[in-house]
């Protein structure tokens, strides 16, 4: 399988396509910059392909969907990018993961990366600053990602599309006291990614290592999943 993890400069996207590669799948990193880029050496060495571009810039996630169509084509995603903080966190964390799902041929399997943070997340619209003029909130990315996942497997069926907690890791967005468990929080966007497992085949999930949970009551709501997609739609002048 050909997968696709984004933000695999370090923490959780490394890990997991460090993962991959030792499993034997052909993996695609990314990096924001080329100096971030420089860390993926020796993934790059055994065998990665790599991809580079600030997830910050809507035209820079349409330069790297470009850039993937044209090659191989990709199996899986895992939507890993993600920024906890600053004016980054809505175009990171939830309009790229949105274009690529738009933009990119092929893929049958989409991975979201949430949070519990999530269930802290408005289920409201309402003044959202998509393009990062200012501060967003974490939390409420976090429940429009989820959102985003639950709605591609509802409008889909024909991939499988599933959102992720992998807990509080002790990556450099989590900090070294987090207390999960950093193997644990990378092992499930890779079982979901590339396993024939029959709960790995299901989509439309909210996942806590490797265990289907409930998500925030308005994830699965399909209105609102709706009003989500028609704002990015509009944002970005792309359809899913």
């Amino acid at each position: 399988m050909r997968i696709l993890v984004t933000g695999s400069a370090d923490g959780l996207g490394r890990a997991a396509a460090d993962a991959l590669l030792s499993a034997g799948h052909d993996v695609v990193v990314h990096a924001r910059s080329r100096d971030r880029a420089a860390a993926l050496a020796p993934l790059i060495d055994r065998g990665a392909d790599l991809v580079v571009g600030d997830f910050g810039d809507p035209d820079a996630v349409r330069r790297i969907a470009a850039e993937l169509n044209a090659g191989d084509p990709l199996s899986s995603v895992i939507h890993n990018a993600g920024v906890v903080g600053g004016r980054a966190v809505m175009p990171v964390n939830v309009v790229a993961p949105y274009l690529l799902t738009a933009l990119l041929d092929g893929p049958q399997r989409h991975i979201y990366l949430s949070s519990g943070d999530h269930f802290a997340g408005r289920p409201s619209l309402s003044g959202v600053d998509w393009q990062g003029n200012a501060p967003g909130s974490y939390a409420d990315s976090k429940l429009y990602v989820t959102t985003l996942a639950a709605a591609l497997a509802r409008l889909r069926p024909d991939l499988l599309s599933n959102a992720v907690d992998p807990g509080w890791v002790p990556t450099k967005m989590g900090g070294p006291g987090a207390p999960d468990d950093l193997e644990l929080g990378h092992q499930s966007q890779q079982w979901l990614a590339t396993s024939d497992d029959p709960d790995a085949l299901t989509s439309g999930g909210y996942w806590y290592h490797r265990r289907r949970r409930q998500p925030h009551r308005a994830v699965n709501d399909a209105g609102f999943q709706d009003s989500l997609l028609r704002a990015l739609a509009e944002e970005t002048g792309t359809a899913l």
